[in-house]
């Protein structure tokens, strides 16, 4: 039963017996664990207030090789983000994410690059409320990215022809993209210039400096919110429910 030392994300928290958690971690080096806090509900916890939703920490816990969940011995605070929390907007937004990052990443499955996204997502988040909707843009293209379920937008899926910069095209219900000459149904949607440069730009700079860049293109935000959610729906076989879920602790 070995320990281990890691810095982690708390993604989630959940209410085990009467005195118990159950913590859903995002850690850097071993992925998403699920753990135990003993005794985290206690007014006087060891834990304090180490296990607040979307905290950055580091922890201490035993793997057991017959159980699925680990064992948290000991929780450091480095970060909280028990502020930003309270914003109303901050929760939903991240409430969301939260469960899209679930559903994605299988457990202890190690991907610091998937740690150090979001944590930057969070970062930003509590520091900027006005770019909630562009982290939460760049959050969802970066997910499906890592996922391998975004498609690539700077080509025709139809000719293959690589898009010129100023140039329109279509959305085909399997999210590919098609030039206005390969599409098939003339009612099919149609995405700018602007919104393929944006979603570019969320793969070349990080959450901060797209948040700056992308602050006059709330329009194109919406519309790659949405679309990232019709391919979401795709990639996981089912709705997915939005950002009206508050629920990060039961």
């Amino acid at each position: 039963m070995p320990l281990v030392e890691t810095e982690s994300l708390v993604i989630k928290t959940y209410n085990l017996a009467e005195a118990d958690k159950i913590v859903v971690l995002l850690t850097r080096d071993h992925g998403v664990v699920r753990g135990v806090a003993k005794g985290a509900k206690r007014l006087k916890s060891k834990f304090g207030s180490g296990l607040e939703p979307f905290s950055t920490v580091r922890v201490e816990y035993f793997e057991k090789e017959s159980s699925e969940l680990v064992s948290i011995q000991k929780v450091d605070l480095i970060r909280s983000s028990f502020e930003a929390a309270s914003n109303p907007d901050f929760l939903q937004k991240f409430s969301y994410l939260a469960d899209l990052l679930i559903t994605f990443s299988p457990p202890h499955d190690p991907n610091e690059t998937l740690y150090r996204m979001v944590k930057a997502c969070i970062d930003v988040g509590c520091d900027d409320a006005d770019a909630l909707l562009a982290t939460g843009v760049y959050f969802e293209i970066w997910l499906l990215r890592l996922s391998g379920f975004l498609p690539d937008w700077s080509r025709c899926d139809g000719c293959s022809r690589v898009f010129e910069i100023h140039e329109t095209a279509v959305v085909q219900p399997d999210m590919h993209l098609k030039c206005i000459d390969c599409r098939r149904s003339a009612m099919a949607t149609v995405i700018t210039a602007e919104c393929r440069a944006t979603a570019v730009d969320a793969r070349k700079f990080g959450p901060a400096e797209f948040a700056k860049l992308t602050v006059d293109r709330k329009e194109s935000l919406r519309f790659l919110s949405e679309t990232m959610k019709r391919l979401i729906a795709i990639s996981i076989g089912r709705e997915v429910a939005g950002e009206k879920s508050l629920a990060i602790s039961i």
